[in-house]
């Protein structure tokens, strides 16, 4: 097996990374590093510079081991290897500390959930729950699949929000199409929350959709159904 050893020492991604950080790597030097060793054909680098002329980043991130097992030279271990590294990256960009996080608008739910959300292939339905000064005290999967009104219960939306005592909820939900215009359902499902958390006396502040990389919050955009 050709190793990263083949290449000279100064050249070596390990080597160039210690001494100059990681900063001056090239993408395919640091896709070496996680790969850690090359092929019986070729070497680590050369590998890597192959996955990336075939795969650009963002789709090379959402690669699943079937697929990356295609390429000669990865299995199973590179390609855990490949995923674990892009799924720390999406948990870190969507990390800020591990105090509670305090919401003030739309736009701070869209920064924390479109990396986790962008590219989901089936629609996914979350409660986030607040507590009085509006800061989350967690985050719940309500159900996974196409939304309608008939789906959408109140009693799933509201349940943990009692359990937990929380004082308001934010729900939001992904469109795999992209798009985060809001659907007739979007709009009754939004509308059926904001009378029943009346009722129980917990607010729903916001109902929010995310599409790729842009978000549609009913609060800032229809706020006359928070008025009804």
């Amino acid at each position: 097996m050709i190793s990263v050893k083949d290449i000279i020492k100064d050249d070596r991604p390990r080597e160039k990374l210690i001494k100059h950080g990681q900063e001056i790597l090239t993408n395919s030097e640091l896709l070496a590093i996680i790969l850690g060793k090359g092929s019986k054909k070729e070497n680590v680098l050369e590998l890597s510079n192959k996955i990336l002329k075939n795969y650009n980043l963002e789709n090379l991130s959402h690669l699943k081991v079937p697929d990356l097992k295609k390429i000669f030279g990865i299995g199973d271990a590179k390609s855990c290897q490949i995923i674990a590294c892009f799924e720390l990256g999406r948990r870190a960009s969507s990390f800020t500390s591990e105090k509670r996080i305090k919401v003030n608008s739309a736009e701070d739910i869209a920064k924390l959930f479109i990396p986790k959300m962008l590219h989901l292939k089936k629609e996914y339905f979350k409660g986030i729950y607040l507590d009085s000064r509006r800061r989350i005290i967690k985050e719940e999967t309500i159900f996974i699949g196409s939304i309608d009104v008939s789906i959408v219960h109140p009693r799933e939306i509201f349940e943990p929000a009692i359990r937990n005592g929380c004082t308001a909820v934010i729900v939001l939900h992904n469109h795999p199409s992209g798009s985060s215009a809001p659907s007739e359902d979007d709009i009754e499902i939004t509308s059926q929350l904001i009378k029943s958390g009346r009722i129980l006396g917990i607010e729903i502040l916001d109902h929010i959709i995310i599409g790729r990389n842009e978000f549609y919050s009913f609060r800032e955009s229809d706020s006359k159904l928070f008025c009804e």
